[in-house]
C-alpha cells in the first residue's frame, strides 16, 4: 500500500464558525440547495453527525461520480476541526483503499478564515497515485467552498 499526501490553504474573508456551521454542521441542508446540479443529497445513514457516523453523499444524474459514503472521525465545533474518511464509493475506484481528509479552520489576522485541509490517499497494491489524478476531486471539493463562501457573503446574517 502506498500513501500519498497533499495539504492545501485557502483564505476567506468569512469568520470561521459561520463556515464551520455550514459547510460541515449544515451540509445536508444547505450544499444540496446551493448545488442541485451536482449534489442530489447528503444523509447520515448511520449515526447523526458525530465521530463514527456516516454519510452518504448522492451526486446528481450527469455527474462522473454516483455516490460515495464516509465516515466521521472528528468532529471539534470549538476548535473547528473536522477529519473524515471515504470508505466506499466512485472516488475510491479499484485502486484506493481509503481517503483521509483533515479540516482545519483558523481565525486570519486581521480577520477572515484561514482553511487547511490534508488529504491522504491510500493505494492498493502497487498502484501509484499521482497529483494530477486527485486534482480534480481537489478542484471539485475547492468549487463546493467558494460557492458557500459566495453563499456566507451575500447573507451576512445566515449561520451567524
Amino acid at each position: 500500500m502506498g500513501v500519498l499526501t497533499f495539504t492545501e490553504e485557502h483564505t476567506s474573508a468569512v469568520c470561521p464558525s459561520r463556515i464551520f456551521k455550514a459547510s460541515i454542521l449544515d451540509a445536508n441542508n444547505l450544499i444540496p440547495k446551493l448545488l442541485p446540479q451536482v449534489i442530489k443529497s447528503m444523509e447520515f445513514i448511520q449515526g447523526t453527525g458525530g465521530p463514527g457516523s456516516i454519510k452518504q453523499i448522492s451526486f446528481a444524474e450527469g455527474s462522473n461520480l454516483s455516490s460515495l459514503k464516509y465516515r466521521i472521525d472528528e468532529l471539534n465545533e470549538e476548535t473547528y476541526t473536522y477529519n473524515y474518511t471515504v470508505i466506499e464509493g466512485d472516488a475510491l475506484t479499484d485502486k484506493l483503499e481509503k481517503i483521509t481528509h483533515e479540516v482545519k479552520l483558523k481565525a486570519a489576522p486581521g480577520g477572515g478564515t484561514v482553511s487547511k485541509v490534508t488529504s491522504t490517499y491510500y493505494t492498493k497494491g502497487d498502484f501509484e497515485l499521482k497529483e494530477e489524478e486527485v486534482k480534480a476531486g481537489k478542484e471539485r471539493v475547492l468549487g463546493v467552498y467558494k460557492v458557500v463562501e459566495a453563499y456566507l457573503l451575500n447573507n451576512s446574517e445566515a449561520y451567524a
